[in-house]
């Protein structure tokens, strides 16, 4: 199964642009359109009202930043902490499945999940984090 073992780099790859393509459409809705009004849900919730402009942008530049592989481990935990949240005050109380109208926490749970792998594994290699490591590994590295 060594084999299996040099695929990995694409595994955190794919992780990483799933988690990342998720956070930005939650994120870019949210910036772009709906700032304020998600801003006063949060306040709604019994949190500060500015956690919801931080909750927005959280989730969209740090998804830019998961697919982008930089800064991966420092912005996974952000998102992990916006997720955990997000299931705590909004979908908890709906179970795991919840409803069609009232959806459940099973969705924020798998992406809090990809976070918290990305915060153990990092980006891998195919990450700018890895090339500004110096692991590139271009041409001018064999020379």
């Amino acid at each position: 199964m060594r084999y299996l073992d040099r695929l990995q780099p694409l595994a955190l790859l794919l992780m990483r642009l799933t988690l990342g393509a998720i956070m930005v459409v939650h994120g870019y809705h949210k910036v772009f359109g709906g700032l304020h009004h998600h801003a006063q849900m949060v306040g709604g919730l019994g949190l500060p009202a500015w956690l919801g402009y931080v909750s927005s942008f959280t989730e969209f530049v740090g998804g830019l930043l998961i697919l982008a592989g930089f800064f991966t481990r420092a912005a996974a935990f952000a998102l992990c902490i916006d997720l955990v949240v997000a299931i705590w005050k909004v979908h908890l109380h709906n179970g795991l499945i919840g409803s069609p109208d009232r959806p459940g926490y099973e969705f924020p749970l798998a992406a809090a999940t990809l976070a918290v792998a990305l915060i153990f594994f990092g980006g891998g290699p195919i990450a700018f984090d890895h090339v500004l490591r110096g692991g590139g590994g271009g041409a001018s590295k064999r020379s």
